[in-house]
């Protein structure tokens, strides 16, 4: 097989995007390919050791793969955060030959596991989604097993009357009476931000929420009464259509803040051209059902495999 397998270096970004962009199947990810290669690859360098293999064959680049460690001390799983092959080149072994190049990889730096699944904070999909059917027969034939499925629900955006886009004064009027301030987060909120949700809520909503707040693209909202913060919703920090995280703190729940931040994102999102939010990785469906209309549309599979087996 006339495929050679190399690892790149950040001057192949152009390349890469444009390999995305034609190798993603889903519309909406092949347009979001800059946002997904940035992301996975140069804003998840800042916290975790990241690497990118690109399958070559005579001279041309026709598959990719991004992969990463976990973030977390003494963490052994690996990583597969992103597999592109060109269509003309698929079921000839390139998935295979870069899978098998960043399992090598990983195991050297101390991986004892492999997931393909998302590594939060950066991260473009939870995993596998099951319109990429090629991908999940491929994690199968190649030992991976499912452990776990995460979904998507998709706020429409598209016109003035979506449930999505529902005015939020009357709620905020209200409570501005309770002595709640909502407002735009900015730069100097994100210690606060950041600590907020690290003792309410745990995992890597703080680097997230760094992803958001203040940055081209992103944004955030948040609540708060004097000066103690109660929730937030951010958008943008993975891929610029995405919703997330959010969280409202246990005594504030019930209160409407968190359908008001959620809706106060959504509108900007609108009005920065997203037609439909997906809000990822989700958690309670009720509440953003009746909160924006929200649907459940995208589904993940998420494996795993053991090295060595």
């Amino acid at each position: 097989m006339d495929l050679k397998i190399v690892e790149l270096g950040p001057d192949r970004r152009p390349a890469v995007v444009e390999l995305c962009g034609r190798a993603l199947d889903l519309p909406e990810d092949a347009a979001e390919a800059p946002a997904v290669v940035d992301t996975l690859w140069a804003r998840a360098a800042a916290h975790r050791p990241v690497f990118a293999w690109g399958a070559h064959r005579q001279g041309r680049l026709v598959g990719v793969l991004i992969g990463s460690l976990a973030a977390g001390d003494g963490d052994a799983r690996g990583h597969v955060d992103l597999v592109a092959v060109a269509p003309e080149e698929r079921r000839h072994g390139v998935a295979r030959a870069l899978l098998a190049t960043a399992e090598a990889r990983l195991a050297e730096l101390g991986a004892v596991e492999v997931l393909l699944a998302g590594n939060p904070p950066s991260y473009a999909w939870p995993g596998i989604d099951v319109r990429y059917t090629p991908a999940v027969c491929a994690a199968l034939a190649l030992g991976y097993r499912q452990d776990r499925t995460a979904w998507n629900m998709t706020a429409d955006l598209s016109y003035d009357g979506s449930p999505a886009l529902r005015p939020t004064q009357p709620a905020e009027a209200r409570l501005a009476g309770q002595g709640v301030t909502v407002r735009r987060a900015e730069a100097g909120d994100l210690p606060a931000l950041a600590e907020f949700a690290r003792a309410t809520f745990g995992g890597a909503w703080d680097a997230e929420l760094a992803g958001s707040v203040g940055r081209e693209g992103a944004g955030c909202h948040l609540a708060e009464r004097d000066g103690v913060v109660l929730g937030f919703a951010a958008y943008g920090s993975s891929r610029p259509s995405w919703f997330g995280p959010m969280g409202t703190a246990p005594a504030a729940e019930g209160s409407g803040i968190g359908g008001v931040l959620l809706r106060r994102c959504l509108r900007e999102q609108r009005a920065a051209g997203v037609t439909a939010a997906q809000i990822g990785w989700v958690g309670p469906v009720p509440f953003y059902s009746g909160s924006a209309g929200a649907r459940i549309e995208r589904v993940f599979f998420l494996y795993r495999r053991t090295l060595g087996d």
